[in-house]
């Protein structure tokens, strides 16, 4: 997922403030997982639902305003009920440095009480294609 740093997302040293990674690493999530095993609507109203059980940043290089980034997205195969995800943000421009690492670990639950649950066969079998 391409992004840009907006000027609101700095902080007063001129970089990327922390918490804006883990948006990035949100957005880009969601972007891959739509693209993987449909809709983010489809999936709830199938009774599925994903929620943030853990999360992991390691900062490798400062980005500033205006830089324009890549974030690289791998599913891991699912466990039961969780699935971790690792992004690479790097700059999008010959160089391809890393600027930071994640790792999101979701975990499945029901729409309706929000209780963990095991990921449905389907989203199983559409994520497998991905993983590897």
């Amino acid at each position: 997922m391409p992004l840009r740093v907006r000027y609101a997302e700095c902080d007063m040293q001129g970089r990327a403030f922390n918490a804006h990674y883990l948006t990035w690493a949100d957005m880009a999530h969601t972007e891959a997982l739509g693209a993987v095993v449909g809709d983010y609507r489809e999936m709830t109203a199938a009774g599925v639902d994903v929620v943030v059980a853990a999360a992991e940043l390691q900062f490798r290089r400062p980005a500033t305003f205006d830089d324009r980034l890549l974030v690289q997205v791998r599913f891991g195969a699912p466990g039961n009920t969780s699935l971790q995800t690792t992004f690479v943000m790097v700059r999008d421009d010959a160089s391809a440095e890393v600027v930071a690492e994640c790792a999101l670990t979701h975990v499945c639950v029901d729409t309706t009480h929000y209780a963990k649950r095991p990921w449905p066969q389907w989203f199983r079998a559409r994520l497998a294609a991905t993983v590897g």
